[in-house]
């Protein structure tokens, strides 16, 4: 998706703030959404790349004026309305309307929590490229989500690492299957990414699946 979160490689936005001894939290209500965001995950009506593709679709300018956990929350919020676990009244009004939904006893969402699994794949699926081969990755706009960072689309690098099969996070996103595929480690020079003024001897790695990269 080409939204305002994909800023890598953008500049412009100021400095970045680097706090003394930074509180976990800075208020008590980040630390609660931070628990419910957490339970809530272990009811399994969405994953962790619709959770990042819902923040991708706020509006920009609500995007940028948030800070993170008010992302967050207004993630949470858009979330629960579209996996249809509350209305869009009862959030606004604080008071349920509908059918109440019966909360999960603590020790099942201790055991879902736990049981939470990695997005390794053990599939046989073939790799398309081998390390030290040249890859191009496609200068693709998909208007959902994607992993792909708009600076690298287009740019030539090299087969670095193969991390094995992963669930590939662009159909994840969308509830469309898993789509398991080969995620490599890819490596691009700085000024194959930024241009001629960029430290000749300064290198960027990528991790990026099989459906991000052509032979370059």
């Amino acid at each position: 998706m080409d939204g305002i979160h994909d800023m890598g490689g953008m500049d412009g936005f100021g400095p970045i703030p680097i706090e003394v001894n930074e509180p976990v939290f800075h208020a008590e209500w980040e630390g609660r959404l931070y628990a419910i965001n957490s339970v809530m995950g272990a009811w399994g009506e969405w994953n962790i790349d619709a959770g990042r593709a819902c923040m991708e679709r706020l509006d920009p300018v609500v995007y940028l004026q948030s800070d993170y956990y008010r992302r967050w929350l207004l993630r949470m919020e858009n979330l629960l309305v579209e996996r249809s676990m509350v209305t869009r009244s009862e959030l606004d009004s604080g008071a349920p309307v509908g059918v109440a939904v019966e909360p999960l006893p603590t020790e099942e969402v201790f055991d879902r929590m736990r049981a939470s699994r990695s997005a390794r794949v053990d599939a046989p699926i073939a790799a398309t490229f081998k390390i030290g081969d040249k890859v191009l990755v496609r200068n693709i706009h998909p208007t959902g989500h994607t992993r792909t960072p708009r600076y690298a689309r287009g740019r030539h690098g090299v087969i670095d690492r193969d991390h094995g099969v992963f669930i590939f996070p662009d159909s994840h996103a969308e509830f469309k299957g898993e789509a398991p595929q080969h995620l490599y480690s890819v490596r691009f020079t700085a000024q194959e990414l930024w241009g001629p003024d960029a430290a000749e001897s300064d290198t960027v790695y990528l991790d990026m699946w099989d459906d991000y990269l052509d032979a370059g």
